[in-house]
């Protein structure tokens, strides 16, 4: 299926590693150009190099997008089509570990972030008559767990905005959605699991260790953890010509961890 990207530019956002970098290569593979963001110049730039070495189009955006210094360096690299707001931060901490400080410093970047992307460059698409724009959020959002309270918290805020900017789009031919990826077999998800199959006697193979996780410590009815070219490619139909008649919508790529019905 042919998702019409050819010719239009997208910015992802956090796309230097992990699941960031996959939704650019996946964009780009289709044929869009992308602007591949992070803070470490050196990483982002070989993002930007390896798609580039199998034929793609891409540049590399340098900021930290918590700041407004950052977040215009990275919009100053031009106007885009498709907004991927990824970019983000977790560790994991519980109520007691946390002051009212860290909660305000992980909105900024897990949501402030996003609002000054969505100012700098939706209302370009808004003239244009065309645009996408995809926040990547997460089932914690909607069940969230007694850890990590104020990034469950960022997540949420992020699938509400985008509620709130399709209807604000309504008629404009740009949409707003959310991808809310599970369990992700991201490195660092690798790494974290493998402290806690420690603990837990999880193993000896990864296969064993990746079971017990996805059965006991993050359920989902697939049974293992997601790839990170699985959600790319969820947010990659999203971006496409074939989504025009979605909007405001929560596709969720968790293995079906959530379980609801709306």
């Amino acid at each position: 299926m042919d998702m019409g990207l050819s010719g239009k530019r997208a910015l992802v956002t956090g796309s230097s590693s992990g699941l960031g970098r996959a939704i650019a290569e996946s964009l780009a593979a289709e044929g869009a150009s992308v602007v591949v963001h992070g803070r470490d110049e050196v990483r982002t730039g070989a993002v930007a190099d390896g798609i580039r070495a199998r034929g793609g189009d891409a540049w590399a955006a340098v900021g930290d997008l918590a700041t407004e210094g950052g977040a215009g360096a990275v919009a100053a690299a031009g106007e885009v089509d498709i907004l991927v707001n990824n970019a983000g931060v977790y560790d994991g901490l519980a109520w007691s570990d946390l002051a009212p400080r860290q909660w305000q410093s992980i909105y900024e970047v897990n949501v402030v972030s996003g609002v000054r992307m969505i100012e700098y460059l939706v209302p370009g698409m808004r003239q244009r008559g065309w645009g996408r724009i995809i926040q990547i959020g997460g089932g914690l959002a909607l069940q969230p767990a007694a850890d990590q309270p104020h990034y469950n918290a960022t997540l949420a805020a992020r699938h509400n905005l985008t509620v709130s900017l399709a209807r604000e789009l309504a008629g404009t031919g740009v949409t707003s959605n959310t991808v809310a990826p599970g369990a992700i077999l991201t490195e660092p998800v690798r790494e974290m699991t493998y402290r806690v199959a420690a603990q837990r006697g999880w193993g000896p193979t990864w296969e064993d260790v990746e079971k017990a996780a996805a059965t006991t410590w993050s359920p989902n009815d697939i049974g293992r953890f997601g790839r990170p070219e699985e959600v790319a490619a969820a947010v990659t139909f999203l971006a496409g010509v074939h989504a025009g008649y979605i909007s405001g919508a929560d596709l969720r790529v968790d293995g079906g961890a959530i379980r609801s019905v709306a």
